[in-house]
């Protein structure tokens, strides 16, 4: 006896990375984007994705969706606040490059639910009258010296504290008249948040 543990028989008995379980929740997103799966069982296969162990755990959430074609370059993300305002919240699908307007309703990117593996994220804000409003999770950092306040100013109400593998956010833009922030969620947002996890 060597003492090693036994292999597997199976492939579905081997235990799942952190890679391996994001790239199930990527897809499933996908898939609700598209309209084959509705958001209660999006959330439902998602918090099952989230604490699978296995292989066998997996694959099931997948197996009633058709091959994904191959990914196509990620078009930047335009957003703009325009009369009413614009909000990106929840679970959304974060792509390297995005763009803010706050016209005169104001913009907020809310960064708080997403599953982000891209190590850096170019945001381009422009306050405008209604400003921006930009709110990433504790661990995530900001780099924003390539803001111009412009009239309304910019803040950075973010830490320095850095969590392994998360992205930074590299702001470059302008305040406007309306200014823009980028700060950590704030003790309301907090107490949604964890509302939502208990759900």
């Amino acid at each position: 006896m060597t003492g090693e543990p036994p292999e597997p028989a199976l492939r579905g008995e081997w235990r799942v990375s952190h890679a391996d379980r994001d790239a199930v929740v990527e897809r499933l997103n996908n898939a609700a984007a598209e309209g084959r799966i509705d958001l209660d069982e999006l959330d439902a296969r998602l918090d099952r994705a989230l604490t699978a162990k296995t292989y066998a755990d997996l694959t099931p959430l997948t197996a009633d969706l058709p091959p994904e074609a191959p990914p196509a370059p990620r078009q930047p993300l335009v957003v703009k606040g325009g009369l009413h305002g614009a909000t990106r919240a929840g679970r959304w699908q974060v792509p390297a490059r995005i763009t803010a307007y706050g016209g005169l309703g104001g913009a907020k990117l809310d960064f708080t639910q997403v599953v982000c593996q891209l190590p850096e994220i170019e945001l381009d804000v422009h306050g405008e009258a209604g400003g921006v409003t930009v709110v990433i999770p504790d661990g995530w950092i900001a780099e924003t010296g390539g803001v111009d306040p412009g009239l309304g100013g910019f803040r950075d109400k973010t830490t320095s504290d850095r969590l392994p593998g998360t992205p930074l956010v590299r702001v470059t833009g302008t305040g406007g008249m309306g200014g823009a922030v980028i700060r950590h969620p704030n003790a309301w947002e907090r107490r949604k948040l964890r509302r939502e996890q208990q759900r």
